[in-house]
């Protein structure tokens, strides 16, 4: 039995997801998917999945809210090795520090700040919100199938500028480049939304849900 939790802390409509992650898991004998707030449920589970819609500092004081629940992360994840995605402020929240709202300490897992998106073209809005081109930079098994030029969902007005370049593995443009994949060691995020992304994001949820580093 393989486990996968997603992290409910408060922080947006998470049920998208869960569908998503519940019908790629479908498809592999003894996948389980909960939505949990339950740090011992995230401590003992194979994968972790944090969400996040909103703004970098509410999400903070979500996470912060669950009594252990960041221990049980520093534990399953950086002790031992589980794999973990961020979506969207789930991702930013990997960042040593985020400017939104003032400044806010982030995880710290993939050196970095989230920073406010100013495009180069004055006529590019923001939030930058809809469907976009992603960029590969770098190969990783999660991205295995996802292509230059494949379509992703993004909804967001801030982006992680990760302190090392190896650390970017993917961007998209709006005005300018556009962080859309981080990751190092098990930990990977995506600014986008995988399951709002139709085909490009049930394939890399199917990708994580298979990842065994």
């Amino acid at each position: 039995m393989s486990l996968t939790a997603i992290i409910d802390c408060d922080s947006g409509n998470l049920h998208s997801a869960l569908k998503a992650f519940e019908r790629m898991a479908a498809d592999l004998p003894g996948a389980r998917v909960v939505l949990t707030p339950d740090p011992e449920t995230v401590a003992r589970a194979d994968r972790i999945v944090l969400p996040g819609d909103g703004a970098f500092a509410a999400c903070r004081r979500a996470l912060d809210a669950i009594p252990g629940m960041e221990a049980a992360l520093n534990e399953a994840v950086i002790a031992r090795g589980r794999p973990f995605l961020g979506i969207c402020i789930g991702m930013q929240l990997l960042a040593t520090t985020g400017h939104e709202h003032g400044v806010t300490p982030g995880l710290g897992w993939i050196p970095g700040e989230v920073v406010a998106l100013r495009p180069a073209d004055p006529a590019l809005k923001v939030p930058h919100m809809g469907w976009n081109d992603l960029r590969i930079a770098r190969p990783h098994p999660v991205l295995d199938g996802i292509a230059t030029g494949d379509h992703a969902y993004f909804v967001h007005s801030w982006h992680m500028l990760p302190a090392d370049p190896a650390h970017l593995l993917a961007t998209a443009d709006h005005g300018g480049p556009v962080t859309a994949v981080i990751g190092r060691d098990t930990i990977l995020g995506t600014q986008f939304h995988p399951e709002k992304s139709q085909a490009t994001g049930l394939r890399l949820i199917g990708n994580f849900l298979r990842w065994a580093p």
